[in-house]
C-alpha cells in the first residue's frame, strides 16, 4: 500500500504542560534520591558505586524511552492518502479532515489533527498520540519509570529514618555514613516519596493496561469496536474473528523488536487465516453506518457556554458529567445538533453549521436539558420519542 509516514516531533513539543509536569516529576525524584544516596551510601565502596550506577541506569532508560516516544511520534497517515488499488477504496474509511483515506487500524486524532496509525490514545504526558511507531518505547517508559521509583524509595525511606535518628547514629554508629537533613531537605524528601509512590501506582497501572493491549494486539479503540462487533454477530449466531490477534508471542514480536522498530509498515498487517487486510475496516464502516441510522437531531432551547463542569445548569448536570477528555461544545438557542450518544444528563453530537467553508466538525457534549428532540417539524421538551413512544 505504501511506506510508513513518519512524523518526527520537535523540541517545541516538550514545552507543553504535560511533558513539563512529567519531566519535573522524574527530575524531582531523581535529584532528591541521588542527594540522599550520596549521604546514605556514598560511592566509596563497590556496593555504593553499583547502587548509584543502577539507579542512574533506571533514570537514563526512563528518559531515553520517554523522549523517543514523544519525539518519534506514532506515525501519521499522509494527507490526502489514496490507495493505489482503486478497489480498496470502498473498503477503507475516508477522513474529511485529512482529505484522504485511512489506512487499516488508523484513526483520526482531533488533538493531533492527523490520522494516526494504530492509534491507541492521545497521551498528554508526551504531548502526542501513542500509536504504531512509538508504542514500544512508550511501554518501556511505563516499565522503567516505576522500577526507578521503587529503587528511589529504597534510598529515600532509609535516608529519612537515619536523618530522624541522626543523634543515635552519631553517638553509637559513627563508623556508618550519616544522613543529615534540614527542615527543607526533610520536606522535599517526603514530597519525593509521595511522588514516587504515585508514579508506581498510576504508571504501573497504565503499564499493565498498555502491555495487555500489546499482548492481545488490540488498541483501546479497537477493544470497543470488537465488543460491539461481538454483540452484533452473537445476535446472528455468528462469531466475530478479530484479524490481528496472532497469539501472544507473535503479538509481542509485532511491537518489541531488537531494532526498536515495529514490524508493520503501518499500511499492511499480518492477519489470521480467514481474514484479509480489510476485515476490520469493513466492520468499522458497518458500525458507523448503523450509528448514522441511530442519529437523532436536536434543537437547542437553552444556551450552553461549553464549560467542562457547568455551574449554572443544576447539581445533577454538574456532578454527573461524562468522565472523558472529549470536548464540550458551546451552543446558542436555535442551533441544531446531530446526537449520536446519550447519557442521563448529557448528549454528544455534531453541531450543524450552514455555509461551512471547511470540513471541520464541531463535536462534543452538552447538557441534555438544553435541547429538545426534533420529530418531523416539531420537537419534544425534556423527553425523546422512539418508535412513537415517549421516553422520559
Amino acid at each position: 500500500m505504501g511506506r510508513c509516514c513518519r512524523h518526527i516531533g520537535t523540541w517545541r513539543q516538550i514545552f507543553h504542560w504535560g511533558p513539563i509536569l512529567a519531566l519535573s516529576v522524574i527530575f524531582m525524584i531523581s535529584i532528591v534520591a541521588v542527594e540522599c544516596d550520596l549521604m546514605y551510601w556514598p560511592p566509596y565502596t563497590i556496593g555504593g558505586v553499583l547502587n548509584l550506577a543502577v539507579f542512574l541506569t533506571w533514570v537514563s532508560l526512563t528518559l531515553y524511552n520517554y523522549f523517543r516516544a514523544a519525539l518519534l511520534g506514532p506515525g501519521f497517515v499522509p494527507y490526502g492518502y489514496i490507495p493505489e488499488n482503486e478497489a480498496d477504496r470502498s473498503k477503507l474509511q475516508y477522513c474529511q479532515f485529512c482529505e484522504g483515506y485511512k489506512t487499516p487500524r488508523s484513526h483520526h486524532c482531533r488533538k493531533c489533527d492527523r490520522c494516526v496509525m494504530k492509534m491507541d490514545h492521545h497521551c498528554p504526558w508526551i504531548n502526542t498520540c501513542c500509536g504504531h511507531l512509538n508504542h514500544g518505547s512508550f511501554i518501556w517508559f511505563l516499565f522503567f519509570a516505576p522500577c526507578g521509583c521503587i529503587h528511589a524509595l529504597s534510598i529515600l525511606i532509609p535516608s529519612i529514618y537515619k536523618a530522624l535518628n541522626f543523634h543515635w547514629y552519631y553517638h553509637y554508629r559513627r563508623n556508618e555514613p550519616l544522613v543529615e537533613l534540614g527542615v527543607y531537605g526533610f520536606i522535599v524528601s517526603m514530597f519525593a516519596i509521595g511522588l514516587a509512590i504515585g508514579v508506581i501506582v498510576a504508571v504501573g497501572m497504565l503499564f499493565y493496561i498498555q502491555f495487555k493491549s500489546v499482548w492481545k494486539n488490540e488498541t483501546g479503540i479497537e477493544s470497543w469496536i470488537i465488543e460491539k462487533a461481538s454483540r452484533s454477530h452473537k445476535i446472528l449466531f455468528e462469531k466475530f474473528i478479530y484479524p490481528y490477534n496472532l497469539g501472544w508471542k507473535d503479538n509481542l514480536r509485532q511491537v518489541f523488536t531488537f531494532k526498536g522498530r515495529p514490524k508493520s509498515d503501518g499500511y499492511t498487517w499480518e492477519v489470521v487465516d480467514g481474514c484479509d487486510q480489510f476485515t476490520f475496516t469493513v466492520e468499522q464502516i458497518k458500525q458507523k453506518a448503523e450509528k448514522r441510522e441511530r442519529t437523532i437531531m436536536y434543537s437547542i432551547t437553552k444556551k450552553f457556554s461549553g464549560a467542562m463542569i457547568p455551574l449554572c445548569h443544576g447539581c445533577k448536570v454538574m456532578c454527573c458529567f461524562p468522565c472523558t477528555d472529549e470536548p464540550r461544545i458551546a451552543l446558542d438557542i436555535g442551533d441544531k445538533v446531530l446526537v449520536t450518544r446519550w447519557k442521563k444528563h448529557w448528549l454528544y453530537g455534531t453541531k450543524i453549521i450552514k455555509d461551512q467553508e471547511n470540513n471541520k466538525r464541531i463535536r462534543g457534549w452538552f447538557p441534555r436539558h438544553c435541547a429538545a428532540e426534533i420529530i418531523g417539524d416539531t420537537y419534544i421538551n425534556g423527553s425523546s420519542i422512539t418508535n412513537g413512544k415517549k421516553v422520559d
